[in-house]
């Protein structure tokens, strides 16, 4: 990795891939961005790996944006290209493959959260949560929207996103926007046991299916997120907390 934000660790058929910045909570900067678009398409060209683990490293998911580095002075480097850095992410996410599993450990946050609900599978603490809270520091939630409309319909967007409250494990497992709630100290096993007896699977089936259900969508994935975020805006400069 060029900037050793993603890490992967490789399984007998799979794959985890871990946000590795644990002393930032996970948080999001360019250089993850980066990692993590290039560790996807790593992956899926990789026959070896039938599906992908996606969780945060130290026990938690995603704290989202790292508001810090946001708002350093100087700025960093990255900040202009951030648009199009995040795009690239997403647009990986969209296109890949195979199967993404999500470990929800402790919690994900906003630009965290959409990492979290991108995964075709999700598996959740009894106490982690996820929120959509962009709309309570005045931005825009375009990845989140684009997301949950796409994997889960309006209803379930306007529920996260204009409430933006903490959806927790039983909560989020109830409205489909995850698959399993299990102890907390269970997630990552819970997530590798699955991902295991996929990736024992015969060949080439899981990728056949996740093909059929992106389908419809009926386009592209610029096209897609062109629906919910205006390509030419600027990079975000998230408030100071």
């Amino acid at each position: 990795m060029a900037n050793d934000a993603v890490a992967v660790v490789g399984h007998d058929g799979w794959a985890e891939l871990v946000l590795d910045r644990p002393e930032r909570r996970n948080a999001i900067t360019g250089p993850l961005g980066e990692d993590l678009a290039a560790a996807l398409g790593r992956l899926a060209g990789d026959d070896d790996v039938r599906l992908v683990l996606l969780r945060g490293a130290g026990g938690a998911f995603c704290s989202g944006l790292d508001l810090g580095a946001f708002n350093a002075d100087p700025p960093p480097e990255w900040l202009d290209r951030f648009s199009g850095i995040w795009r690239a992410a997403h647009r990986a996410l969209f296109d890949f493959p195979k199967p993404l599993v999500g470990a929800l450990e402790r919690y994900a946050i906003n630009g965290g959260a959409a990492l979290a609900i991108a995964c075709d599978l999700l598996v959740t603490g009894e106490r982690a949560y996820l929120q959509v809270g962009e709309a309570a520091l005045g931005m825009a939630a375009p990845y989140n929207l684009a997301w949950l409309t796409l994997r889960h319909g309006e209803a379930a967007a306007a529920r996260a996103a204009l409430l933006g409250d903490r959806i927790a494990g039983a909560e989020l497992e109830r409205l489909g926007l995850a698959q399993r709630c299990v102890p907390d100290d269970r997630v990552l096993d819970e997530c590798r046991t699955l991902c295991a007896t996929l990736a024992g699977y015969p060949p080439g089936g899981l990728t056949r299916i996740k093909t059929a259900l992106r389908r419809h969508a009926a386009m592209d994935a610029d096209e897609w997120f062109d629906r919910f975020t205006d390509a030419d805006a600027p990079p975000p400069r998230p408030p100071p907390r």
